[in-house]
């Protein structure tokens, strides 16, 4: 089973507001949609997931493990508390969304956990979110990379993170790119713009295509039923190899997501 290489970001996405984008983007199409358990939005994705008539089977949902709940005492039971308000009996994807503050837990003993829910049916699939390579380092020595089906991690033009994706792609572990529009920064960037002119494609649908031919899984976010619909369509756009490599030029280490908590970047 593999992560379908498009879906739907519901990152800061509240209330109606959520509910609403995840309707409208499952009404276009999507059927890989990501949430977490510090976006307090789990229930409103339940709920509009619930009310589509969208089949479970054709559904592929990811949630991720908060750092408050990645002790003995709190994994299983806050995936358990996950599915209650997402509706389901089992999510496709489980991450832990961040490593532990200061790393006061042991790699080993939350992915262990992690993938003792998996064995007990909780979730399809687990992984983790925001790793360095250290971090995956640790990963794969405690659950192996076969187990370990992406690493979400911060990639767009800007900050294109070639350490930690290049650790990835030798060790056989996939990469989900999150922001992957930089919050909107690519709509301002000439040479997108330019390469958006020459295939009738915006900016936004350049970035996405980018990072689609890398092999990477994106998972854009709008509240706008045209810029879901837009975002879409990138899967039809082919970049040449030329600007493929002009965009590789951008990578300026920008890095949007870095809360005081982050561990220490590659």
């Amino acid at each position: 089973m593999s992560i379908p290489a498009f879906g739907l970001g519901t990152f800061r996405l509240k209330d109606q507001q959520v509910i609403d984008s995840v309707r409208t983007g499952l009404e276009l199409g999507y059927r890989h949609i990501d949430t977490a358990q510090i976006y307090g939005n789990e229930a409103e994705v339940g709920q509009a997931i619930a009310e589509s008539g969208v089949p479970r089977s054709e559904l592929f949902i990811t949630t991720k493990i908060w750092t408050d709940n990645l002790g003995q005492d709190r994994l299983r039971a806050s995936l358990e508390e996950s599915l209650e308000k997402l509706r389901v009996d089992q999510v496709d994807l489980t991450l832990i969304h961040w490593p532990s503050p200061k790393d006061a837990l042991a790699v080993a003993d939350y992915l262990g956990r992690l993938l003792e829910a998996k064995e007990q049916g909780l979730t399809r699939l687990i992984g983790v979110s925001n790793f360095t390579v250290a971090h995956m380092r640790q990963a794969i020595a405690a659950v192996g990379a076969e187990h370990i089906a992406t690493n979400q991690v911060e990639i767009h033009p800007f900050l294109q993170n070639r350490t930690v994706a290049d650790f990835a792609h030798r060790h056989g572990i996939h990469l989900t790119a999150y922001m992957p529009l930089a919050y909107g920064k690519v709509m301002q960037e000439p040479v997108l713009q330019r390469i958006g002119d020459t295939h009738d494609a915006s900016p936004a649908q350049v970035s996405l295509a980018w990072l689609l031919q890398q092999g990477y899984a994106v998972i854009p976010s709008s509240t706008r039923r045209e810029h879901l619909e837009s975002n879409l369509a990138a899967q039809r756009l082919t970049l040449s190899e030329q600007e493929m490599a002009d965009i590789a030029t951008l990578d300026r280490g920008e890095r949007l997501a870095n809360p005081g908590f982050a561990p220490q970047w590659d």
